[in-house]
């Protein structure tokens, strides 16, 4: 079998809970904070290997209590953590993650994972491998690590998310581009709403595709996600949920891919079946701590 290999993010979730967001200035008692392992990278990492497939893990954390807890939790789920550089002089990165109303609004302090860079990829890529990525580390060290990937024949997955500028010449190295709603309409300059007729959300898409990017997927919430190739437009519906927090979401979806694709799937496959993977991980707490198993998928699939 294939290895899913992700380069990116590792963050301590500092999750806030409480009935509503204050206004600003306010003072809102009554909240819950849970410390939880997450990071765009690390949620990735565990979503794919929690579905059985063999995954390494290329980051950067602080020489501090939080960089030492997410390497223990990518041991704890069967990710090689060995590729995680401790840095010297940087805090692990930190997400403050605020929900309410089943939804988050996230900020973030990058701290060590602005000092990843390519030459912390010790090894190299394989055929066949899926190589992942997302803009929570630096852009160009991202690049030059795709270009290395898909020289060894492996296929590179790329979520744009947190959105940044970026050089149109990033996408001619990635086969996949992953991004919400909101991320395409950044990437494009296209209004863009979860709302928006599919025809609109499928041109976007085309603009990626058009500037390098060899399949592209819109992620879009309760209405699944669009898959976009050179031989035309397919949406794949949402799974029906009960949805307690959305925070890592769209991880889980990235990361469930990715191994799909490792297992050999088409990217239409793959992603139906992500849609199901996040599914399941909206129904609980956390990010990396939410990601499914190979059971849970199957059981919400059953239940489609």
């Amino acid at each position: 079998m294939s290895r899913v290999v992700v380069c990116g993010s590792l963050n301590m979730d500092v999750v806030v809970q409480s009935a509503r967001r204050p206004a600003v200035g306010e003072t809102l008692p009554g909240a819950t904070v849970s410390f939880l392992p997450g990071g765009k990278g690390s949620n990735q990492a565990i979503a794919a290997a929690r579905l059985g497939v063999p995954t390494v893990m290329f980051g950067a954390v602080g020489r501090d209590a939080f960089g030492k807890s997410l390497l223990r939790f990518l041991i704890g789920n069967r990710v090689d953590g060995a590729g995680v550089r401790e840095v010297a002089g940087a805090a692990t990165g930190v997400a403050i993650i605020q929900i309410a109303d089943g939804d988050n609004a996230i900020t973030v302090a990058s701290g060590a994972n602005l000092l990843f860079d390519r030459r912390m990829v010790r090894g190299e890529p394989r055929a066949g491998d899926v190589w992942v990525g997302q803009f929570e580390t630096p852009i160009a060290e991202t690049r030059a690590i795709f270009t290395r990937a898909r020289t060894a024949g492996a296929r590179t997955v790329l979520n744009l998310a947190p959105f940044l500028p970026f050089p149109d010449r990033l996408l001619t190295h990635v086969d996949v581009a992953v991004l919400n709603e909101i991320e395409l309409s950044q990437a494009t300059h296209l209004a863009i709403r979860a709302t928006s007729p599919e025809r609109r959300i499928v041109a976007a898409c085309r603009q990626l595709r058009a500037r390098g990017a060899g399949v592209v997927v819109a992620t879009l919430g309760v209405r699944g996600a669009v898959v976009v190739t050179a031989d035309g437009a397919t949406t794949v519906p949402a799974f029906k949920a009960k949805v307690v927090d959305t925070t890592g979401a769209g991880d889980c979806f990235v990361g469930a891919l990715a191994a799909r694709l490792a297992k050999g799937h088409a990217i239409v496959a793959a992603a139906r079946y992500a849609c199901a993977a996040s599914a399941c991980a909206v129904e609980r707490l956390g990010a990396a701590p939410a990601m499914p198993t190979t059971r849970d998928v199957a059981a919400k699939l059953a239940r489609a």
